[in-house]
């Protein structure tokens, strides 16, 4: 049985050692465009501000590890062209410029994303840099040591660490985005707010609201970005904008979103039997609306890769869908969320209702503690928790994996109410935090049904005596 991989990243890595594992007889080709695999983006950031000093401790799996299992791997590999109804590949080598063609039984479709590159003046400026792999890792640190003045465009969770890191670097720093929230699509208002206050406080200068138009330059290097409202000095601008997935290779021969998502069952299978497909190349389901959803992150990439090993040849484990939990430190700051945020729950025309609960990491007789703001989004007539964001310096980040389950399960603020968590007072109250915001999620639904009763509902009835 020949297996052929394209593309060798999170999922790419975790599909073909499952594979190996689960299928040792299988002949196994990885076909990558890159010199390396599995490359941590999510830590560029943390290489940037000094904090992992080796890049190459950002890889957690190396071609030679593949090829000890069997699998043949062709670094520096481009696939040109895929037929599904042949079953063929056309393979050009980026080194010699061969090209050559190569079968498959299975194929597994694992080509990743790549960040969205806008079309404007300016765009082809040196010093105008991209982050996502590890050749733009190399290329932001080596620039930013000549930059005084970086300009940030993104801000979603990328855009944000890298603007923290490049200040630690004593770097000025503007974080740009055209939405009028860092973070908006993570957070409501009353967590970006406080953001925005952690980001100024430590110098960095924020321009939301406000659409690049442009980049201008001197000398064939990029000088200021341009937007609607004014200008920025610059010497490095870093795009962080968002991502697409890289499927141009198979646009009309298996079901796609619009944006080039390919479509996957819970097996991880594409409309064609013989293609799989994993990791930010597919659109996910995602559990709070249960419907189809591009959310590139490694967690899902992993996991979708992992299952397409377990399901290559039957359907054995079922893909349990998504809420797209994530988390960052923003300087002192831990924040995570899971699910729909209550802005996102009215916009996708879902009937939600919210609870914020503020209070003290631990009990107030311990010696210290740190204020923690967590919010939980629920469906208002059935209760169904939709989402959650926690926001503290104590590290309560975890709280949002739990609520992930939570969502998973499908479970309600009445089941988080009474759910069993520990007690002790170097960590939490008697009633945990995520307790508290079911029960206070119970009470205003309480609230709202009464409100809405009829006002002769609310009276006992003749001949019936109300009971507590």
């Amino acid at each position: 049985m020949k297996i052929a991989v394209i593309g060798c990243t999170h999922a790419g890595t975790a599909a073909v050692k499952t594979i190996a594992a689960e299928h040792p007889q299988a002949e196994i080709t990885v076909y990558e465009r890159n010199d390396n695999i599995s490359f941590l983006s999510c830590g560029i950031a943390l290489h940037v501000g000094g904090v992992v000093k080796d890049p190459d401790s950002l890889f957690y799996s190396r071609p030679q590890q593949l090829a000890e299992l069997g699998v043949t791997t062709r670094m520096l590999h481009e696939v040109v062209q895929v037929d599904t109804a042949a079953k063929t590949l056309a393979v050009r080598s980026l080194e010699t410029g061969e090209e050559f063609m190569d079968s498959y039984d299975k194929l597994v479709v694992t080509t990743g994303s790549w960040p969205v590159v806008p079309r404007m003046d300016g765009i082809s400026l040196d010093n105008i840099q991209l982050c996502k792999n590890y050749f733009h890792a190399k290329e932001i640190i080596s620039r930013s040591k000549e930059a005084r003045r970086v300009a940030v465009i993104g801000a979603g969770y990328i855009g944000i660490e890298l603007a923290e890191a490049f200040r630690e670097l004593g770097k000025e720093v503007v974080l740009l985005d055209n939405m009028d929230r860092v973070m908006a699509k993570y957070l409501d208002a009353e967590f970006t707010s406080l953001a925005e206050e952690e980001l100024a406080g430590h110098g960095i200068q924020t321009a939301l609201g406000e659409m690049v138009t442009g980049f201008e330059g001197e000398d064939g290097r990029v000088r200021r970005v341009m937007t609607a409202g004014g200008s920025y000095e610059a010497d490095l601008v870093v795009l962080c904008i968002g991502f697409r997935p890289g499927t141009d290779l198979l646009k009309g021969q298996i079901d796609m979103l619009d944006n080039g998502a390919i479509l996957v069952d819970d097996y991880m299978r594409t409309s064609n039997p013989d293609v799989l497909a994993a990791g930010d190349s597919c659109a996910v389901r995602y559990n709070p609306t249960g419907k189809q959803a591009y959310i590139p992150l490694a967690t899902n990439a992993v996991r979708m890769g992992t299952l397409v090993g377990k399901n290559l040849l039957e359907p054995l484990v079922r893909y349990r869908g998504t809420q797209g939990t994530s988390g960052i430190k923003l300087f002192d700051l831990n924040i995570a969320s899971t699910g729909m945020t209550e802005e996102a729950a009215m916009a996708a025309g879902i009937a939600a209702a919210a609870v914020t609960v503020r209070e003290a990491s631990r009990p107030e007789f311990m010696p210290d503690y740190e204020d923690v703001l967590l919010k939980l989004v629920y469906e208002s007539d059935s209760g169904r928790i939709l989402g959650a964001q926690v926001m503290s310096k104590a590290d309560l980040t975890q709280a949002a994996n739990t609520l992930s389950v939570c969502i998973q399960n499908r479970m309600t603020a009445e089941d988080l109410a009474y759910a069993d968590f520990f007690f002790q007072p170097h960590y939490n109250h008697p009633w945990n935090l995520l307790n508290k915001a079911g029960h206070a999620a119970e009470r205003q639904r309480a609230e709202a049904a009464a409100e809405a009763a009829p006002a002769d509902e609310a009276q006992p009835k003749e001949g019936v005596r109300k009971t507590a």
